[in-house]
């Protein structure tokens, strides 16, 4: 026989300003396995708590129901003071009679609340009775960290987590770690330069003895669950082979080849053996093999890099490899990219070399870009003397699909206008705007000088065009404040564009099984409670591949999602809920279709042999470690086959039968 404690809470007014309390535990008393139920103003308090412990102790409880708030409030809270009690937590069932019962009802009488209120309470009585004494999951951690991004997020990441003592593979797919900070002249609001701030930290990731960086790499395949995931990672071929290189950088030199470069934003040339820019960590080269003719013509042309090699690096032949790694934590940071300035056709955008983006600018403003960081219209190499920039080029604008702010939009078009006016001291700017959004330390004070120390002068009001008229660039739009058409010519004009998820972003997602949204940035599990952690347990996100953020964000990210992977490998085993999927082998017929539904892959294809090894047939087998609880394979399952635990059909109808 059952012995059952029912505990009803007031929770102050929340709940007995529509429930009569002490009459729900004074019913409760008179249903079937029911040994004890009492009421009391906060049972998540420390009394309370040593109440329900008590009881447990005095009545020898092997059933708990705790009439109260939401379960997501205080499960566990109850669940823990059961334990300590000697009783089994997953036998604590929490009524939901606050947010389900008393804020949903308005009655004067509190007949209505007290009625429902002892229904839902009945009803967790026969749950609980039929709930089996569950025990946590133990999985061994494997402690080693995959760290998908070599941006600011994910080197911060990295080395927070290898100052920790534990090991960390750092894979980014371009030839250098540094990501978009490393293309910026100087970052806001303190306007520092942006590679003497991070290239320290990458020459620290790169010498790290817990940190092996893996580049020019991409993650093929995941699988596994928290704790123990083994990846693929295709690395693609450079051409050269690493061991040897010594960086000297003679066969950059003596290349002949010329192709545009992809770091200056398309305004340079670079060689066909390259590195990305000079600070480039690691400073190994790669061949661009849409460029070199020994791949774009036939193997028997130039070949000049390999003659000049002293330690014989060059490998023509050399092929994408693959490399398989285990490890008990990934952190997902992959960045952002911006909106094309070919998507902005009524700007000129595509048309005009005068007519860039923000990412443009930061090049022509750094002392190692194109123009030694003299700011020169990309036309002809001359100095601006009036240059308009146009914020949310794309941002805030559904027509193009982006409903969002790209939140760092103000401030960098702020620090563009004072950069201009550091290097051309006679220039004006232009600032069209449609609201000014700076929400940060020391932001606020930082437009304030670009308006009245650098004579940046704003307009509130969209742009309707920009076209061309006798080398000048026109630009046509509307000041809102004064209720007018303003028209301006300009030398060049910068399209502040929207942030938007990296190329291939979904497909990696589906690869880790994680969330996205409608856009592509990844999704985290709770925007303010788990802020970088994933539905997939183990995966943890960092950085503007969540969403537009600035430097300052991202770096804090990084040492966020540290924190908690080194939390995750602070033991040998993870203990995780128990409330996972069950299959009956007896009677599963192998339809697959809880494969199908399943969005954590926790559902895998188990052989059944007989003693001479030969596969009879297969069932659906739940890993266990993988399963989050969410039930979708309950309900695809045709032939009843997968139960809950926690939540069996028997419990359910038991439930439903008792009101």
């Amino acid at each position: 026989m059952a012995r059952i404690g029912v505990f009803v809470c007031q929770c102050g007014n929340n709940i007995a300003a529509e429930v009569r309390t002490a009459e729900v535990a004074e019913k409760l008393k008179d249903v079937p396995g029911v040994v004890h139920a009492e009421d009391a103003r906060f049972y998540c308090s420390n009394p309370g708590q040593e109440q329900i412990r008590k009881m447990i102790k005095e009545h020898n409880l092997d059933g708990l129901i705790v009439s109260a708030c939401s379960p997501h409030m205080h499960e566990k809270t109850f669940r823990k003071a059961a334990e300590t009690a000697g009783l089994n937590p997953f036998r604590v069932e929490i009524a939901n009679i606050r947010e389900h019962c008393s804020w949903v009802h308005h009655d004067p009488t509190k007949d209505l609340g007290t009625e429902k209120a002892g229904d839902i309470a009945r009803m967790m009585v026969e749950r609980v009775k039929r709930d089996r004494p569950l025990s946590k999951i133990k999985i061994p951690v494997t402690k080693r960290a995959l760290v998908i991004g070599g941006g600011v997020a994910g080197i911060q990441a990295a080395l927070d987590i290898a100052d920790g003592g534990r090991e960390v593979v750092l894979v980014e797919r371009e030839p250098s770690i540094g990501g978009h900070m490393a293309q910026l002249s100087e970052t806001f609001p303190t306007m520092d330069c942006s590679q003497c701030i991070l290239t320290p930290k990458m020459v620290e990731a790169y010498q790290h003895p817990n940190i092996r960086l893996v580049t020019y790499a991409e993650v093929e395949k995941v699988d596994g669950y928290i704790g123990n995931f083994t990846v693929t990672i295709r690395k693609k071929a450079k051409s050269i082979v690493e061991e040897n290189c010594t960086e000297c950088g003679e066969c950059i030199e003596k290349c002949p080849i010329k192709a545009t470069s992809e770091f200056e934003m398309g305004m340079s040339k670079r060689k066909a053996m390259y590195i990305p820019f000079p600070q480039a960590v690691p400073g190994i080269p790669v061949i661009d093999r849409n460029a070199c003719p020994k791949y774009v013509k036939d193997m028997s042309k130039c070949g000049l890099c390999a003659k000049v090699c002293g330690p014989q690096c060059i490998d023509f032949d050399q092929k994408d490899t693959f490399e398989t790694v285990s490890v008990g934590a990934i952190v997902v940071a992959t960045g952002y990219d911006v909106m094309p300035a070919e998507n902005f056709p009524e700007f000129s955008g595509g048309k005009s070399k005068d007519v860039i983006t923000g990412l443009h600018f930061e090049r022509l403003a750094s002392a190692s870009g194109p123009t030694g960081g003299e700011i020169k219209r990309p036309s002809d190499g001359k100095v601006p003397e009036t240059v308009v920039f146009i914020e949310c080029s794309g941002s805030r604008d559904e027509r193009r699909g982006v409903s969002y702010c790209s939140a760092i939009c103000c401030m960098y078009s702020a620090k563009h206008a004072m950069l201009y006016k550091h290097k051309a001291h006679h220039g004006q700017a232009y600032i069209f705007y449609m609201d000014i959004r700076c929400g940060g330390k020391r932001y606020e004070e930082f437009h304030r000088r670009a308006v009245e120390q650098e004579g940046a002068i704003y307009l509130r009001g969209r742009v309707s065009r920009v076209y061309p008229r006798d080398g000048r660039l026109v630009v046509q739009g509307a000041d809102t404040l004064i209720g007018s058409q303003v028209e301006i010519e300009a030398d060049m004009v910068v399209l502040a564009t929207a942030v938007v998820p990296r190329v291939g972003s979904k497909d990696l997602a589906q690869r880790l099984g994680i969330a996205y949204d409608q856009y592509g940035f990844y999704n985290e599990y709770h925007p303010k409670l788990k802020p970088v952690e994933t539905v997939t347990g183990g995966i943890f996100l960092s950085g503007a591949c969540i969403g537009p953020m600035d430097v300052p964000t991202a770096v804090a990210q990084g040492s966020a999602v540290a924190s908690k992977v080194l939390g995750l490998f602070s033991n040998d085993e993870m203990a995780r809920e128990p409330i996972t999927a069950e299959v009956n082998r007896a009677t599963c017929n192998a339809c697959w279709d809880c494969l199908v539904a399943c969005p954590y892959k926790a559902i895998e294809r188990e052989a059944i042999k007989n003693r001479q090894g030969e596969v009879l047939r297969y069932v659906a087998r739940v890993n266990e470690g993988v399963c989050m609880g969410c039930g979708v394979c309950v309900a695809a399952c045709h032939s009843k086959t997968i139960d809950l635990k926690g939540y069996s059909d028997a419990q359910v109808y038991a439930a439903l039968a008792a009101v």
